[in-house]
């Protein structure tokens, strides 16, 4: 992880370059012919309001016969957020959920006190090549509900807001953005929207929040007056709004909302506000405490090491 560099700025009509507290260039990691991003946790920042980790999938096209492939596993004290761009995860859980997801859906799913998930390329839909490319975050959640009742939520894409003029079409993913509301029921104040915006189109983000962000999935935007290109987080100054402007044909997503009450302790799938409680869901999953997934139990990820 680095900082992007900024050229020396010169004052805008708009935000200036004081906008801008940080910006994370997340590291590409290819796993076997599929690459992954990783903006959070970085050495510089643990979390941007609740969001926690932040993965970019993909782009990437799989050859027929082939796909994602990620085996049950376990998660504590977090919620999961998967929204696609292009592609297909059919998502299974202990709950017994099993729920494929496509460009535009969100999977919500509140891990709390212990859920069991998997996440593969359904066998039917891998017969040809297919793509994959989105965002999966996890949700830190308050200490209050860290131990609450697993759940999970979907919801199509029409289901979600979304918001269209001056080449902006942005979709409301989580909270409330640019006068939409979401219907996604988020268990701290949290703000989530994907836009894609044409050349030379213009947003602002608006300062409600104290800790907001913006990842280029794709193209290039100008945010005061620094140029940040695809795969990087820009972490913005609270208490103003920011405008953002597209370079090129772009995709960008707006993140953030309400700090937690304070740090999370992070090791593997598992969150928690207490190190006490990391080693009793290690203990959980060895000793398979954990529920497991109906129609997916033949199968786990064992504990890293082991």
């Amino acid at each position: 992880m680095s900082f992007h560099p900024c050229p020396d700025p010169t004052p805008g009509d708009a935000a200036s370059v004081d906008a801008i507290e940080q910006v994370i260039v997340p590291r590409a990691r290819d796993l076997g012919g599929f690459e992954v991003r990783r903006a959070l946790p970085a050495r510089e920042r643990q979390m941007v309001g609740p969001f926690i980790f932040w993965d970019q999938m993909g782009p990437a096209v799989f050859d027929a016969g082939k796909g994602i492939d990620v085996r049950p596993h376990p998660h504590i004290g977090l919620a999961t957020i998967t929204y696609l761009f292009d592609g297909q995860i059919y998502h299974r859980d202990s709950l017994g959920s099993a729920q494929p997801i496509n460009p535009g859906d969100v999977n919500w799913m509140s891990a709390g006190r212990g859920i069991v998930h998997s996440e593969r390329t359904d066998p039917a839909w891998s017969l040809q090549e297919r793509p994959l490319f989105g965002i999966q975050s996890w949700i830190a959640l308050p200490k209050a509900k860290e131990e609450g009742a697993p759940a999970f939520v979907h919801l199509g894409q029409a289901d979600l807001p979304l918001v269209e003029g001056e080449g902006v079409r942005a979709r409301v993913i989580a909270g409330s953005l640019f006068g939409k509301t979401s219907p996604l029921q988020t268990a701290s104040p949290t703000i989530y929207a994907d836009m894609a915006m044409q050349a030379g189109a213009r947003v602002t983000i608006p300062a409600e929040h104290v800790d907001r962000a913006v990842y280029v999935a794709s193209g290039s935007v100008t945010v005061g007056d620094c140029r940040f290109g695809e795969g990087q987080l820009i972490v913005l100054h609270p208490g103003a709004p920011v405008d953002v402007r597209a370079e090129e044909s772009s995709r960008a997503l707006v993140l953030g909302g309400e700090p937690m009450e304070g740090p999370r302790h992070i090791w593997w799938n598992f969150v928690s506000s207490s190190r006490e409680r990391l080693e009793q869901a290690k203990e959980d999953w060895r000793q398979g405490r954990f529920d497991t997934v109906p129609g997916d139990a033949e199968d786990f990820i064992p504990l890293p090491g082991e």
